[in-house]
């Protein structure tokens, strides 16, 4: 089942991509080209959970199968490192929302400060150059405005979406005693809206409890 959710997002996320560029043609009077940005957005991030379950071993029991997936899944969300995220991951486990974590900061509980500090510690020159190159590739072949509304802006907004809800929100201060040993906090909103924001990661405290369940069934922890 793994193996089925992940590749029907990443063909969900191609399919989308390409349908939007090739035939729709934005219009910002227009409220479907701000869904579909939304829908592509949502996708991205689908991306990247596809990545992260790869990393906790969940998308199959073949090793060599469950890394292809999560270095295919991270490098299509924006030319990611799957070794680095996946090292970085581990720490993050071992010691969450403390000095030892690299996506924790401690230097300031501001969102955009955090963020920022998040995006240097990820963001490769490599990354760059291959958002860079994919953008003007796409240009050749289709209208940059559609490059732009479908491939550039909803990979910034996952960014974004992933942060907020699947590390800012979890894990910001002040840590309290409920939240121990994990640093985390779970959100109390209904399963309809933690799956539309971030996959099921609001509720990160079952995470770090149960890093082996798949976003899939992380609603039965709640």
């Amino acid at each position: 089942m793994g193996i089925i959710i992940s590749f029907v997002i990443i063909i969900l996320w191609i399919s989308h991509l390409y349908y939007c560029i090739r035939y729709h043609i934005p219009d910002f009077k227009n409220i479907f080209t701000y869904l579909h940005i939304l829908i592509q957005t949502f996708l991205y991030t689908g991306l990247f959970i596809t990545a992260h379950d790869s990393m906790h071993g969940t998308v199959s029991a073949n090793k060599k199968i469950n890394y292809f997936t999560g270095a295919l899944a991270s490098f299509l969300f924006a030319g990611l490192s799957y070794k680095k995220l996946l090292a970085n991951h581990k720490l993050h486990h071992n010691s969450p929302g403390t000095d030892s974590d690299p996506d924790f900061y401690c230097g300031s509980d501001s969102f955009f400060v955090w963020w920022a500090v998040f995006l240097k510690r990820y963001v490769t020159v490599f990354q760059i150059l291959y958002m860079a190159l994919v953008f003007n590739l796409l240009k050749i072949y289709f209208a940059e405005l559609s490059v732009w509304l479908y491939f550039v802006i909803p990979s910034v907004l996952s960014t974004l979406q992933l942060f907020y809800f699947g590390t800012y929100l979890p894990h910001r201060r002040p840590h309290s005693h409920d939240m121990l040993p994990y640093n985390s906090r779970t959100e109390n909103k209904n399963h309809l809206y933690a799956f539309i924001t971030c996959y099921f990661f609001g509720y990160h405290s079952e995470h770090h409890r149960s890093p082996g369940t798949p976003w899939w069934k992380m609603y039965s922890l709640k």
